[in-house]
């Protein structure tokens, strides 16, 4: 698997080829430092631990600049990326290059908060009739029991806090790679505000040939 930090710029169109309007999302890859290598023999796994955005020496702790070799300046996010499918060494940067030859990604990031919101919202729920005289419209309705436990169980639907949570979308097209301004280009929407950091990997289901 081959993966990299990056930052959610927003969405544009461009024409393809074929002159197609493609709508598209655009991530900037920002210099990837190799922080760590890890080892099947001395770790029990192969992995790689890539970093980004510096931190300034004053903001970072004795323990937290441990983790760093001392030719690397410590960093503000750091990631694992396990069986990583490309040779390097600690000290070398990564950038969009990467994904040259990849025709499909996933892009996983934290989507945007939406607050406390009602089930209709959060969950789809239709609803009541909107006539007069109903008095049921857009609330969640009994949720115990008339008999025993008499207790609400776990897991059900109802109002709380929505958005904001990792989520992860699958098999994104690449349409367009600019190793030149670290840009890439991907058919779709990518989870996260602008300006976000999302993880971007080559897809887990389907090939780069495909």
């Amino acid at each position: 698997m081959l993966g990299l930090l990056a930052r959610k710029v927003g969405m544009t169109q461009i024409f393809d080829d074929e002159g197609n309007l493609v709508p598209v999302t655009v991530i900037r890859i920002d210099p990837n430092t190799v922080i760590a290598r890890k080892t099947q023999e001395k770790d029990g796994y192969a992995a790689v631990l890539l970093g980004i955005d510096d931190l300034k020496p004053s903001r970072v702790t004795k323990p937290y600049k441990g983790q760093f070799p001392e030719n690397i300046a410590p960093k503000r996010r750091i990631r694992e990326f396990r069986d990583f499918e490309k040779e390097v060494a600690v000290g070398d940067a990564i950038g969009a290059e990467l994904f040259e030859g990849a025709r499909y990604v996933d892009v996983c990031g934290i989507s945007k908060g939406k607050g406390f919101q009602g089930v209709v919202k959060r969950w789809g729920f239709a609803g009541g009739r909107h006539t007069h005289g109903s008095k049921f419209h857009r609330e969640p309705g009994s949720t115990g029991q008339s008999t025993y436990p008499h207790k609400t169980f776990k897991n059900v639907k109802l109002p709380g806090r929505m958005g904001r949570e990792r989520t992860t979308v699958l098999s994104l097209m690449v349409v367009k790679v600019d190793a030149e301004k670290q840009l890439i280009m991907v058919r779709g929407a990518v989870p996260g505000v602008n300006q976000g950091i999302v993880m971007v990997r080559t897809a887990v289901k389907k090939q780069r040939g495909m």
